[in-house]
């Protein structure tokens, strides 16, 4: 649950005033946030160190913070930080256009419009029934493991957008990109999950007598 700004500002006053409550305060509300981004662009293992290394940035320089943007959307930035000053140590290196160049989407072509949506969407499921609770679990597995093979900067910027809820400035300014560049990073990655969607369905639909 995110805390409102009046919330946020008092967490920060006790922060800066070495508050040992407002930090384990900081943790649970932040680290679950920070946590799936570092996840999104590292392994997991490393994802720990790097949340662990940006806390203790936060701590150094938290009297920097000047509240333009959120609190959150501000750690989440040090998170990205961390994350590629780790995979530069390593030798490697996330390009944030990595995925861009790949002109033949997942999905056919004629599977969504101009504007992204549905030409002729999934057939809907009754959720009322077992049979669709059961579904309902696998296709929660099913959508975590496409996102999870996704390039990492389109699973960053979907982790960013529907998983966490920020919009389209906070995501910008976290992974330092442009709007029309964010706007093909959510596309190519939604439409890799909505193709993994289809399958699965069409998957069950053909299992049916």
């Amino acid at each position: 649950m995110p805390l409102d700004k009046h919330t946020e500002a008092e967490l920060i006053r006790r922060l800066l005033a070495g508050d040992q409550q407002a930090y384990r305060q900081a943790v649970a509300s932040y680290q679950p946030s920070m946590l799936r981004l570092a996840r999104a662009m590292l392994d997991w293992g490393s994802a720990e160190e790097v949340v662990q290394d940006t806390w203790v940035a936060v701590l150094r320089g938290l009297s920097g913070f000047e509240a333009r943007a959120s609190l959150k959307t501000w750690l989440l930035t040090i998170v990205r930080h961390t994350a590629l000053s780790r995979l530069r140590r390593s030798g490697r290196e996330l390009l944030i256009g990595d995925g861009w160049d790949d002109d033949v989407l997942a999905q056919p072509a004629d599977r969504f419009d101009n504007r992204g949506h549905w030409q002729a969407p999934p057939q809907p499921w009754h959720e009322e029934t077992p049979e669709a609770l059961l579904a309902g679990e696998q296709l929660r597995g099913v959508l975590q493991q496409a996102l999870e093979q996704l390039p990492p900067p389109q699973r960053s910027a979907v982790t960013l957008r529907d998983v966490e809820g920020l919009d389209m400035d906070a995501l910008c300014a976290v992974l330092g990109v442009t709007q029309a560049n964010a706007r093909v990073l959510l596309h190519r990655g939604r439409s890799r999950l909505r193709e993994a969607v289809a399958s699965y369905q069409n998957g069950v639909a053909a299992e049916v007598p």
